[in-house]
């Protein structure tokens, strides 16, 4: 929320509601910046710009673990499975805080969209993953999300989906884009997982 306000404010934009995360936590930056903040196509790609100058400075360093999926990424590990990150945060940015985090290391591939603003989108970020994971045709994938782009994602690529519902996302969201499994906590996920 700090970068997205921060960015407006540079623009001098108004400030949309921005209480309820679920809005504008998950999906692409120049979708929010359009959708929400009401912004044409060509100040929300100015706004992105700004905000991942903003971002690579401060926001990284906001980043924080959901209580418990250090151990869920362990057990993976553990149990042979191949993990990747499909974020649509840039590349690299999704790099940079997977290794603030501390959890770098539990990942086979960090996977996110392109600098010019192009794979962003969960449907081509999953084949984009398989594709860097080499994933088999008979291996089961699982993508795991809490919002209503990733189960979307997930349904258009026919891969199965776990939503978290302690994420930004809302249950309703993600039942709405298709979900059918979900997980209110990491205990939850592992035990689905491994």
């Amino acid at each position: 929320r700090y970068c997205l306000k921060k960015t407006l404010d540079i623009m001098e934009k108004e400030h949309p509601d921005l209480s309820d995360y679920s809005k504008y936590i998950g999906p692409p930056l120049l979708f929010t910046f359009q959708k929400l903040c009401g912004l044409t196509p060509q100040e929300a790609q100015k706004a992105v710009e700004i905000y991942v100058k903003l971002y690579d400075v401060d926001g990284l360093r906001q980043n924080k673990l959901f209580d418990g999926i250090e151990d869920v990424l362990k057990a993976c590990n553990e149990n042979g499975i191949k993990i990747a990150v499909c974020s649509s945060k840039h590349e690299a940015i999704a790099t940079e805080v997977v290794k603030l985090l501390g959890i770098y290391g539990y990942f086979d591939e960090i996977c996110g969209s392109n600098i010019d603003g192009s794979r962003k989108e969960k449907e081509d970020l999953i084949p984009y993953a398989l594709k860097k994971l080499n994933a088999k045709g008979d291996e089961r994938v699982v993508m795991i999300g809490d919002t209503k782009f990733d189960a979307k994602g997930a349904v258009h690529c026919n891969v199965d989906f776990i939503g978290v519902t302690y994420g930004y996302g809302t249950l309703q969201d993600m039942i709405d884009a298709g979900g059918k499994v979900f997980a209110s906590s990491s205990q939850e996920l592992h035990n689905y997982l491994v």
